[in-house]
Parts: C-alpha cells; structure tokens; sequence
C-alpha cells in the first residue's frame, strides 16, 4: 500500500541469517571491519561484502574507511532498538532447569544495547530510577526526567540533564530489553548513564563482547545509591 512503511524490505534484509550475524554483531555500538564481521558470520570475505553493501544500501549500517580498511556500524539506536525488539519475539533465552553457556549468561546479566546499557543490570537501574522518582511515564515510549531526578543525577553522577541534546524520543525513552522481557533506559539519558559508568570504574566492558562486567565499586555505588542490589 502507497505511503505506508516497506517492512517487507527490512524483513527481507534480516531474513538472511549471515546479514542477522552481523548486525548483532554490531549492536553493542562498536564499529567492526569487514574482516572481522565476515569471521563471525562463517563467510567468505567476497559473499561479506555483498552482504554489508546491502545492509548500508537497506539503511541499517553506515560504513566508514580508515587505511585500507572499511568498519561498519549500525547507522542508528533505533535499528538496534529493532534489533532488541526483534529478539524479545524470538522466544525464551533460558530454559527451566538447564544452566547457559558462560558467554550467554554473562550477556543477560550485564550488556551494551548499541550506546546504552541492557540486561538484567541495565533493568534493574531503570526500575530503580523509576520507583526512586527520578523518571515517569511520558507519551509513547519517552520517560520524563522530574526534578527529583535532574537532581539526582547531578548529585550522584555528574551527569547535567538539560545538558544533553534530545533525541526522537526525547532525552530518554524505554527500550525493550530480550533477555529480560522489560524495558531499560535508552536515549541520550541512557547513553550519558552507560559513559559515566565507564567512567566512574562502576562498570567495564568485556573484550570482544557485548558483554559488560559490574565492578566491586560499582556494586557498591549502585547499591548505596539507587538500592540496586546485585546477585554475587
């Protein structure tokens, strides 16, 4: 139908589990080489490349050239917010009475969501700034920042709220989390939180993963100042 959006198109382009790879591959936020993406999705360097040329064709990737080399990246939060959604819809990620690989429990607990922070930790923060005060239901999808909240995170991390530049959704919006069938916080909010935590030691990312590790400090500090108690 004329003037409706062609999700047949995007369907088209995720349907293909080598292009699925490597989006995944890139949702954690980072840029990757053709090389490398090629590797994780099991294919030849030739059959990568007319897969990337796709996927930065179909919109969901941006590339850019540095050296002889071309890195990729997804071209925005909102496809790795489809990508978080499209994943929720794939069925249950943990299975009563059977344990899960190191790699993919790690991932559950703690994970980057291209510039934001997902899993249970990332959940876990968003329910507790909610239940704290600091944030409230907007229209849609966005959460508004109350005064309390602005307050807050001034206070506590730094972090100067009407600084920061709204985006779509305006400075902070829910985001669908797969492994834990709840939302987290996503938005300029959202990645503000992920980059002060780096920066604070509260948090670390794990090499060559989505993965994120929870320092002792971190631990410490979440707990004393948002009561987010983490399992050991």
């Amino acid at each position: 139908m004329r003037g409706e959006p062609n999700i047949a198109a995007v369907a088209a382009l995720l349907a293909d589990p080598g292009r699925a790879t490597m989006l995944t591959a890139l949702a954690g936020g980072r840029a990757l080489p053709a090389g490398e993406l090629a590797a994780l999705a099991g294919l030849s360097a030739s059959g990568a490349s007319a897969h990337l040329s796709r996927l930065v064709e179909g919109g969901l990737l941006a590339v850019e050239q540095q050296g002889r080399h071309r890195y990729y990246r997804l071209a925005g939060g909102e496809v790795a917010a489809a990508l978080e959604g499209l994943a929720a819809l794939t069925g249950p990620t943990r299975l009563a009475g059977r344990s899960q690989p190191p790699e993919a429990e790690a991932l559950r607990r703690a994970r980057s969501c291209y510039d934001h922070l997902a899993g249970e930790l990332g959940v876990g923060i968003t329910e507790a700034l909610e239940a704290a005060g600091y944030l409230a239901s907007g229209e849609g999808r966005a959460l508004q920042v109350t005064a309390a909240g602005g307050a807050w995170f001034t206070a506590t991390l730094s972090i100067e709220v009407p600084a920061l530049r709204p985006g779509r959704h305006g400075v902070a919006h829910r985001c669908l989390d797969w492994t834990e069938r709840r939302h987290h916080l996503a938005g300029p909010l959202g990645a503000a939180l992920f980059r002060r935590l780096g920066e604070l030691g509260w948090i670390s990312r794990v090499a060559g993963s989505r993965a994120v590790r929870v320092t002792r400090l971190g631990r410490d500090g979440l707990r004393d100042g948002l009561g987010v108690v983490l399992p050991a």
